[in-house]
């Protein structure tokens, strides 16, 4: 069993921002572990700018993703769920007394957001439940730049072997309820 950080994310959203805010979210995890060439993109959500990655199967594969998560939402009473970002590395094994060798992916990273959905009730409440959705994400910003530069961050990283915009292979995966989603 490998050990690997696992960064978690707690945040708590309306359904009027939901979707923007977890692309905004998965986008700048991403942004800040693809390590090919890729082109900046960002993200204004409640006055707060997220780096993102402009590149359609990054685009496509949030968008899915995200949409999995809601669809998930709508079927179950209590409206949390999950979204976790797993980055893991290629590693030969050996099989059966050494004779043969098979590749497994081994977990390096993973990032977890652990959302729930509530609905303000008033206007009063309105605004002060954006002010703190505003300051959740910018504590969520400060951790991926922490994280990503700490010394531990950096040592995480295995040896990048490609230039492709993910050279490590990554899952994003929906859970609500406990179950995994397709």
């Amino acid at each position: 069993m490998n050990a690997h950080a696992t960064i978690t994310i707690d945040i708590v959203l309306d359904r009027q921002n939901s979707r923007e805010i977890l692309r905004a979210l998965l986008h700048a995890i991403l942004f800040h572990r693809l390590f090919g060439t890729i082109k900046p993109q960002m993200f204004e959500v409640l006055d707060v700018t997220m780096p993102g990655v402009a590149d359609p199967n990054v685009h496509r594969l949030v968008d899915e993703k995200v949409n999995v998560f809601w669809k998930g939402l709508e079927s179950v009473a209590l409206k949390r769920g999950e979204i976790s970002v797993t980055l893991s590395k290629k590693d030969q094994r050996k099989a059966w007394l050494g004779m043969t060798t098979y590749e497994e992916e081994v977990a390096w990273e993973q990032w977890v957001i652990n959302a729930e959905i509530r609905q303000p009730k008033s206007e009063q409440e309105r605004q002060q439940f954006d002010r703190n959705l505003a300051a959740t994400l910018s504590k969520s910003l400060r951790t991926m730049l922490t994280h990503t530069s700490s010394e531990q961050g950096r040592a995480a990283v295995p040896p990048i072997t490609n230039s492709d915009v993910s050279p490590f292979p990554l899952k994003i995966a929906v859970s609500v309820g406990g179950v995994e989603l397709l």
